[in-house]
């Protein structure tokens, strides 16, 4: 068989001299392990045509067919030819008469003894049950091989594209038909999936305009997907209604920062576009009759206010954290994360009829997630956000969306007020339950011990259509508990972690803080908070000597071991393999059970271990990051915004097993939930300083309201 596979590779590179060296060796290894199961030269073409046809797109289908032709001639020579259907048999060159053979039955005369009329059974046949089972056996292995062999490994998983279909009611259809100018959003009876897994089957979302919807479910049941299914356009809603997403960021170019809130307002811009056209044609002698025009353009532009529009758009870009020095920088100066405030700054100004935000806490501070929230609380249009942070989905909802279970549940009131129903509601259902199958079990014995009682026949039978006429109630399917296992350390004697006199310079010009004296525990549950671009991300890399201070001293015991978390940790995962691969990767040598022990702690289990992690939610790579960082055993951990994309219960998940573990804890964070759950001490990192606060979290954001007040 290598001889034929080695006559085939040297037709292909005679067709093909520069083929590609990995494309050419999987054709060779599908001709080589498949070559014997090929019947006709149409399997070769299944088999490898269209990779062929990828190695040289100016050639037919035609070509690639006599290639393939040759190679089937090749590996089988003419004797096995099987699509001629003359292998190993003797080709017949004189006419047979089928009535010569068959025609002495009809006669009533006995058949030949070869006759093929015919079936002889014989009584001597037997079955080798071990050889039958090393034929299967082998066979099993074979397709195994070939299985292997036809898919590349850049398919080695499933496709994981998000797909939405949807059911379009007739009323629906006629209302866009009729063009009836209601901004209520009705989605029915739609599926999504994302790949082979479905999301969501034959749900239904109702959005009432002017009415503010929070969404909550488990990482990974596409609350994301689905916010992206609505604003692509793949969940159709009525066309006169504009719809904003904010998800990616503003693209870096010249704009100065407050000109690109202004330009999202396309209606002004086009105006103020036209009005300077005009009054340039009228200096120049143009057309006088386009005064009128003009005359039209200022009325538009007063009725929506176009000279507070500079005004409205700086007081929402301050509310972001921009000062009126960032305000005037242009927008390729700005990081990621604020070109991300700045897409939200843009959202907010143009005001679209249904605005989608997808976790707008999370490139946000302490001060910017408090005005975001009262400034929504007035928002007049449709909004629909996806959001971790309990407080903020507190203070912003009227309207609560749970996705589970493939649907969408809706609740009126906040998330405060959505858990306490949702809980009240899921009690009711058990008991409803509990008591139903109570009933069919009394019932049940009824029937079991009068079944033959003539007497009680009728009493029976009433029994009997009793049961068949109640309602099939199914058992409560409850969330599973989210469970984060951090690993066991050993104890150090202090002193651990402490900064005397720091002072950190950038440059001359810019000291970021100055006279630091902090200090830390093994058991330290600390939280620094403070503005974006304090220095808090900073002071954090000299806790972990990845920074020098400019002055000062940073003592630690010389068995501190770190382990560090941040979101540029998470987007650093290799995104082509599965979790249980990226576990092998950083620890070779270990079992798969192992390795799938590491991720359970942290709650990547059954199939999710298996997924290519390109195809997880945020909230799960998340907890892949987790379980990394947890395997090298650190025992003090540094976790810098730890709750970006994670749910709800997994970030009580993660508070609660912070509190078990046994290291020390200094984490940056604006979730409020997991502050006032873990922290026992407060750095406030700002205007220069970094110091204990004593009264805690209250009184910090005591401190913020203030400033909002007097700003």
């Amino acid at each position: 068989m290598e001889a034929k596979t080695e006559a085939c590779a040297k037709l292909i590179r005679g067709q093909f001299p520069v083929i590609d060296s990995d494309l050419f060796q999987y054709i060779q290894d599908v001709i080589q392990m498949s070559g014997d199961d090929f019947e006709q030269d149409e399997d070769v073409f299944e088999a490898v045509g269209g990779f062929l046809q990828e190695c040289d797109v100016s050639k037919s289908e035609e070509d690639i067919k006599s290639l393939c032709n040759g190679i089937f001639g090749l590996l089988h020579g003419e004797s096995g030819n099987k699509s001629n259907g003359n292998s190993g048999q003797r080709i017949l060159d004189a006419p047979v008469q089928m009535k010569d053979i068959g025609g002495n039955s009809a006669n009533g005369q006995e058949e030949p003894a070869g006759s093929i009329w015919i079936q002889k059974i014989e009584d001597n046949l037997s079955v080798d049950k071990k050889k039958l089972e090393k034929a299967e056996q082998m066979l099993l292995k074979k397709m195994d091989r070939k299985e292997k062999v036809e898919k590349p490994a850049a398919n080695r998983y499933k496709s994981h594209e998000a797909t939405a279909s949807q059911v379009i009611s007739k009323k629906d259809a006629k209302a866009e038909a009729s063009n009836l100018q209601t901004k209520d959003i009705r989605i029915e009876n739609f599926d999504i999936s994302f790949g082979d897994h479905v999301l969501l089957r034959g749900a239904n979302l109702v959005l009432t305009f002017g009415r503010r919807y929070g969404m909550v479910g488990r990482n990974g049941m596409g609350k994301s997907t689905l916010l992206r299914m609505i604003s692509s356009g793949q969940l159709v809603i009525p066309s006169h209604i504009s719809i904003l997403h904010v998800e990616q960021e503003v693209t870096g170019d010249d704009t100065i920062a407050l000109q690109s809130v202004l330009e999202s307002l396309e209606k002004r811009e086009s105006l103020l576009r036209e009005e300077k056209e005009i009054n340039q044609t009228i200096n120049d002698g143009g057309d006088p009759a386009l005064s009128s025009r003009l005359t039209e353009i200022y009325a538009e532009l007063e009725a929506m206010e176009s000279d507070k529009a500079p005004s409205k758009a700086s007081v929402i870009l301050a509310g972001l954290g921009f000062n009126a020095e960032m305000q005037a920088r242009p927008t390729k100066t700005f990081s990621g994360g604020w070109r991300m405030r700045l897409a939200l700054a843009r959202a907010l100004f143009c005001k679209p009829d249904l605005l989608l935000l997808d976790e707008p806490t999370n490139m946000l501070d302490m001060q910017a997630i408090i005005w975001l929230e009262r400034y929504l609380q007035t928002w007049g249009t449709t909004l629909l956000v996806v959001s971790h942070d309990r407080n903020f989905l507190d203070e912003v909802p009227t309207d609560m969306l749970h996705l589970h279970s493939q649907r969408i549940d809706t609740y009126r009131g906040n998330y405060t007020e959505f858990n306490n129903t949702m809980t009240e509601r899921l009690k009711s259902q058990q008991r409803e339950y509990e008591a139903q199958m109570d009933y069919r079990k009394h019932v049940q014995e009824f029937i079991d011990k009068f079944r033959f009682n003539a007497k009680r026949a009728s009493l029976v039978q009433s029994r009997i259509k009793q049961l068949e006429r109640l309602p099939e109630l199914k058992p409560i399917e409850k969330e599973t508990d989210v469970v984060l296992k951090f690993p066991d350390v050993e104890k150090l004697s202090p002193p651990i972690l402490m900064l005397s006199s720091v002072t950190f310079n950038y440059d001359k010009n810019r000291t970021i803080f100055s006279n630091v004296d902090l200090s830390a525990t093994m058991e330290s549950r600390i939280c620094i908070v403070g503005e974006n671009g304090a220095g808090k991300t900073t002071l954090l890399k000299i806790l972990m000597d990845q920074l020098t201070p400019t002055s000062g001293d940073r003592t630690a015991h010389r068995n501190l071991k770190f382990g560090y978390f941040s979101q540029h940790h998470v987007d650093q995962l290799d995104m082509s393999i599965c979790s249980v691969e990226l576990m092998q990767k950083e620890f070779p040598g270990f079992k798969v059970e192992e390795y799938r022990r590491m991720l359970g702690s942290f709650g990547v289990t059954g199939e999710m271990a298996l997924q290519q992690i390109s195809s997880l939610s945020g909230g799960q790579k998340s907890r892949v990051a987790f379980a990394i960082l947890c395997a090298h055993k650190p025992n003090f951990l540094i976790l810098d915004e730890p709750t970006n994309h994670l749910d709800i219960q997994t970030i009580e998940a993660l508070g609660n097993g912070l509190l078990k573990y046994k290291g020390g804890v200094i984490l940056v964070s604006h979730d409020e939930r997991l502050i006032r759950m873990v922290c026992q001490e407060l750095w406030v990192c700002s205007k220069g300083r970094v110091y204990s606060l004593e009264g805690g979290f209250d009184e910090y954001r005591a401190i913020i309201e203030k400033e909002l007040v007097l700003a």
